[in-house]
């Protein structure tokens, strides 16, 4: 059975401070932050959250498809997708603009700076969700507004259980917004500061969340993650990593675990402890979508 994956698709720029954000900015100064950093190594990778949990769940051995839109530039990530068995029937190449960018900075705390230009991603809501036998689940992972907010209401309409997974696009609602999202979904997953912005805007605390769906989620980085369901809170211990080398991409690659379990009909404690070894491997290679397993 195939998972629709909605989300970007873009091409990251991955850049490494040889230091540490926090001696390089005065927190009395920032109403005039003027900063540079000195970044000695920089790469460009495949990225995007649809394409990082696609490559995710295929690594698993499932059927994901991803739900995206690249620009004129794209044609290069459209075939490497198709070189990996992964299905481009839901991605749709505009020649009016470039794919989404992401350039990434990471400090020696694996703290990172991120500025993102959305390109093609801003038409990501011309492509529709529609049942069809063999989509079983989805996932609403960051996106165009539009794009996010219909794409759950598709979802819905056809009765394809999902994960609402907000990440960095959540500041993009309000309360009102991102409570008709958790009423929609079937589970939601955020990390521990999305957790809290989440619980601030709709006044629900995580345990009423829960209440809402099957289950929340709520990683927890090095530390593992919280499952919450119908209330109550399961801590999922985490897997220490062989070497930390890069996180970027370490989310979306413990979505892709979660998705494959979900599919399997695991418990989302179980989902959450292949999560948590998916997302170790991950940290110990470089770029969201080079490592095996």
């Amino acid at each position: 059975m195939a998972a629709v994956i909605c989300g970007s698709l873009a091409f990251d720029t991955i850049m490494n401070f040889e230091g540490r954000f926090s001696q390089q900015i005065l927190p009395h100064q920032l109403h005039i932050l003027n900063v540079s950093f000195l970044v000695p190594s920089l790469r460009r990778d495949f990225g995007g959250c649809a394409g990082n949990i696609a490559y995710a769940l295929k690594r698993l051995g499932g059927q994901p498809l991803p739900m995206a839109t690249v620009g004129s530039d794209g044609v290069d990530y459209i075939k490497r997708m198709q070189d990996l068995g992964i299905s481009t029937e839901f991605v749709r190449q505009v020649d009016d603009t470039y794919t989404a960018q992401a350039m990434i900075m990471t400090d020696l705390d694996n703290n990172q700076i991120t500025a993102f230009h959305p390109g093609a991603m801003m038409q990501a809501h011309i492509t529709r969700i529609a049942a069809r036998s063999d989509i079983k689940l989805g996932i609403i992972s960051p996106d165009g507004r539009d794009a996010m907010l219909q794409h759950a209401q598709q979802f819905k309409a056809a009765d394809i259980p999902f994960v609402f997974d907000p990440g960095q696009g959540l500041p993009m609602f309000d309360g009102k917004e991102l409570a008709a999202f958790i009423d929609q979904s079937t589970w939601v997953t955020v990390n521990d500061y999305e957790g809290k912005m989440l619980s601030e805007r709709t006044g629900w605390s995580s345990a009423e969340i829960s209440r809402r769906v099957q289950g929340l989620v709520v990683t927890l980085g090095g530390e593992g993650c919280e499952v919450w369901i119908d209330g109550n809170k399961t801590v999922v211990p985490p897997v220490k990593a062989e070497a930390v080398v890069d996180p970027t991409g370490c989310g979306d690659a413990w979505r892709g675990a979660l998705l494959h379990g979900l599919e399997q009909g695991w418990s989302l404690a179980k989902c959450a402890e292949l999560g948590n070894r998916v997302g170790a491997i991950k940290i110990a290679s470089r770029g969201p979508q080079n490592y095996q397993l």
